[in-house]
């Protein structure tokens, strides 16, 4: 996929607080353009952060994607990616997450999701 043919990112995200220790924890899963022809679905496995660490984690590992691009080359944060790129980028996270309910997994697993339609 060409980084002129990502229209849409959509980030969905859990998040767990281990008590015992005060740490935060998430996982995500990012679809690229969703309900199109081209859509492709990153899960990102359980990792430590805290408030939007979600979607700076989730946003740069899209980016990888698009090694060629300014956003590779520089940090770019949601508003300057949906200006510069005219992309729709949306992000819920939801807390309170049992540890068990996080993807877990040593590497980010990419799923097409138009091969399976």
């Amino acid at each position: 996929m060409k980084l002129s043919e990502l229209k849409t990112i959509d980030i969905v995200a859990l998040g767990y607080r281990d008590t015992v220790n005060g740490n935060s924890y998430f996982s995500s899963n990012v679809i690229l353009n969703n309900g199109l022809k081209n859509c492709i679905q990153l899960k990102i496995p359980f990792q430590y952060g805290y408030e939007l660490q979600y979607l700076s984690t989730s946003l740069d590992e899209v980016s990888k994607h698009f090694k060629r691009s300014e956003w590779f080359k520089r940090y770019m944060n949601k508003s300057m990616i949906e200006e510069k790129y005219k992309i729709k980028i949306t992000d819920k996270i939801t807390r309170g997450c049992k540890k068990k309910e996080l993807f877990h997994s040593r590497d980010i697993k990419k799923i097409k999701l138009s091969d399976n339609k």
